[in-house]
């Protein structure tokens, strides 16, 4: 559109969210990212819109994202946007960004996220932060946030508490680091957000059936997509399912005497709970493990109802990732561990003897019900 400007910043309002969806059910990232929306959107004073494409009768859905915060749900129907396609969705969404412009647009970091949003991001001469953990707009909210999660001695640092740019975090250097990224000259702020890492908001029905459904205008013609999907397959691939798990099993470099074994000891207490075994960053880097046990800041996101680290010193990488829990149980021969500073139970001790004597009094527990 001639009229659309990214470097117009006074222009823009309003956080949008990208809602996925495959053949018409919303994706659980859809309402992590609605419900951090929905703080975003408190705190620059401006509405929350869901943004979901998809085939006819996909408004049908629109209403459960207002009952996770959202005030508006703007709804782009068409038989050619009913699955995915770069080219459509790509042309969909910035059409109607050029025309409404938001300030802020979040997207799923999920394999058609991290399709999609660079594609969007360049047509719409913005920036694009990509895998983020973390997400701010309030000066005093990210502060808090930097003396809880770096070493940085934020006191001592000028801030200007007017920024209304969104402070976007992410790992960097493999994990390394933490880099936090701003965008101050365009808009919209785009990010993709790392699956698991934004608490859901509890469901209010009263906001659901009060949210607003827009339907603007769009072209979308069979010409402007370029490749035809003929057929969709799903693979099933067996996954550690460690964001929906409620309770894991964690282990670290501590198993390092007998790594088979510390895996068994882990296996077995994880069985007794009806969980499942996770691990620090050393264990996948030196081959213990494979990826998809990684928690942690360049892993995976959690928030079970129990987490036990066994053997694991604590990390700030390791932390981020599942500090979270609701009950965290830390195993460390170290009594001075940092595991210990965010544990709710710590116990000083060898993972090798203390395992054993958890899963046997958890087994006793379960057989005296």
């Amino acid at each position: 559109m001639s009229n659309f400007n990214s470097a117009d910043i006074a222009a823009f309002k309003d956080v949008w969210v990208f809602c996925e969806q495959r053949e018409g059910k919303l994706m659980p990232t859809d309402f992590e990212l609605i419900s951090k929306g929905r703080d975003l959107a408190n705190e620059l004073g401006v509405d929350l819109c869901g943004l979901l494409l998809g085939g006819e009768g996909i408004e049908s859905a629109a209403k459960e994202l207002g009952g996770y915060g959202a005030d508006k749900v703007i709804v782009c129907e068409s038989p050619l946007l009913a699955t995915y396609t770069t080219d459509g969705y790509a042309k969909v969404i910035c059409d109607v960004i050029e025309e409404l412009k938001p300030e802020a647009f979040l997207i799923g970091a999920t394999n058609i996220g991290r399709d999609l949003g660079p594609r969007c991001a360049a047509r719409l001469h913005t920036g694009l932060c990509a895998d983020c953990t973390h997400l701010d707009v309030d000066v005093p909210n990210y502060i808090q946030f930097l003396r809880e999660s770096s070493t940085l001695d934020v006191d001592s640092m000028k801030w200007d508490l007017e920024d209304r740019n969104l402070k976007m975090t992410r790992p960097a250097f493999g994990g390394h680091l933490m880099a936090t990224i701003i965008c101050p000259r365009f808009r919209p702020c785009m990010a993709t957000v790392r699956p698991g890492v934004m608490k859901k908001a509890p469901f209010d029905q009263a906001k659901a059936d009060a949210v607003e459904i827009v339907k603007p205008a769009f072209s979308l013609e069979a010409s402007d997509i370029h490749t035809e999907v003929t057929e969709v397959v799903k693979a099933a691939k067996k996954l550690v399912d460690l964001i929906g798990a409620d309770y894991i099993v964690s282990v670290g470099r501590g198993i390092s005497k007998d790594v088979e074994g510390g895996i068994k000891l882990a296996e077995e207490l994880a069985a007794e709970l009806g969980g499942v075994v996770g691990g620090s960053r050393a264990t996948i880097d030196s081959g213990w493990l494979s990826a998809d046990h990684q928690v942690g800041q360049t892993g995976k996101t959690v928030h079970p109802k129990v987490y036990i680290a066994l053997g694991i010193s604590g990390a700030i990488q390791h932390k981020a990732g599942m500090q979270d829990s609701e009950c965290i149980i830390a195993v460390n021969k170290n009594d001075t561990a940092p595991i210990f500073e965010i544990a709710d139970y710590g116990i000083c001790g060898d993972l090798f003897k203390v395992t054993p004597l958890l899963t046997e009094a958890i087994r006793a527990a379960k057989a005296a019900k």
